[in-house]
């Protein structure tokens, strides 16, 4: 407020410019006793599908980003990762959870999804770090200025591709009903870290009213 005058950064939204990216909303991290499971993932489902409802509605883009990564038995595209962040006991189902052809990269059945929508994976925690995904690509083919930012872990790849989003001039709002991580702590202190430099943080419904 002191330095900008104002919370939000965004009065309007052009919906015809705006793209809602909703990250790893997928079996990996949404189902009960899965290898990254996230349980507060399953709370944000009902703002998810209401937002993109809304913004289909108006003209807007709807792309669902899930994580994949290569691997064969115990080894894996993202070594730093898996070698050194991931335990022994879990390092091969989280493997194959996180294959691109498994059943891990299935979006979360309650969310509603629309053969408009876009799908892609990305193999990193932002999908806009390079060589991750083919998102920016996509965005600048639709003439999409503006990125909603849903899903999970808040703080991990929600906040990851936010930050890249911003840097690479894309406006940006992180939905706060909208993404999830494994405290509220962690959530918060993410969505702090955006509106004090990186985007605007507003619910779903304040976002409806924008566009």
């Amino acid at each position: 407020m002191a330095r900008r005058g104002r919370l939000h950064l965004f009065d309007t939204l052009e919906a015809k410019r705006t793209a809602l990216v909703v990250i790893d909303m997928q079996k990996t991290f949404c189902e009960p006793g899965a290898p990254a499971e996230v349980p507060a993932s399953r709370t944000i489902i009902g703002a998810i599908n209401r937002l993109a409802a809304g913004l289909r509605k108006a003209g807007g883009k709807i792309i669902w980003c899930t994580h994949a990564n290569v691997g064969v038995d115990d080894s894996s595209d993202w070594r730093n990762f898996f070698d050194h962040f991931v335990a022994d006991d879990i390092r091969s189902s989280t493997i194959e959870s996180l294959s691109p052809d498994g059943s891990g990269q299935d979006i979360w059945h309650e969310l509603q999804t629309s053969d408009e929508d876009i799908k892609l994976l990305k193999n990193r925690y932002s999908a806009l770090i390079p060589g991750s995904s083919q998102l920016e690509r996509i965005l600048r083919s639709l003439d999409i200025d503006t990125l909603l930012i849903c899903g999970t872990k808040t703080n991990i790849c929600c906040e990851s591709t936010a930050r890249d989003a911003m840097m690479l001039d894309f406006k940006v709002v992180m939905v706060s009903d909208g993404t999830a991580a494994l405290s509220e702590e962690e959530h918060r202190a993410a969505l702090e870290n955006v509106i004090q430099q990186f985007g605007d943080v507003m619910s779903a419904d304040e976002i409806l009213q924008r566009i």
